[in-house]
């Protein structure tokens, strides 16, 4: 994910404004100063209050007592039903060098097909 532009403001409250196309994330430590941003920004512009994120730009918000974490498992899991691999086996990593390569003797991945999942990633 590339953030466009990323504004803080810090005084007695600080809040950031993430801005992706036509995404805003707006967080901080005080409910009372992000509220008074979105009314503002509310007046100015055409714009909608989802309320607190659980998902933003395919990243998986997850709140506790502990703080909040991030993940795309949910992204992964996506893409791997989109392209049939979600009954894939895993395997570490690195590649073991042990073990012998051989050559490919059944249908090969369409160059396009492999392109288009990295490109998921």
């Amino acid at each position: 994910m590339k953030v466009t532009n990323v504004f803080i403001k810090s005084m007695i409250k600080t809040y950031i404004i993430c801005l992706y196309v036509d995404n805003l994330l707006i967080f901080g430590s005080n409910i009372p100063a992000i509220n008074s941003v979105i009314s503002l920004l509310s007046k100015n512009f055409d714009m909608k209050d989802l309320r607190e994120a659980d998902v933003i730009l395919g990243i998986k918000i997850t709140r506790s007592d502990k703080g909040i974490s991030l993940d795309q498992s949910h992204y992964v899991e996506k893409i791997l039903w989109k392209y049939n691999y979600f009954d894939c086996k895993p395997a570490s990593t690195p590649y073991d060098p042990s073990v012998k390569l051989f050559k490919n003797t059944r249908d090969s991945v369409r160059q396009t097909k492999y392109v288009s999942i990295i490109g998921s990633l």
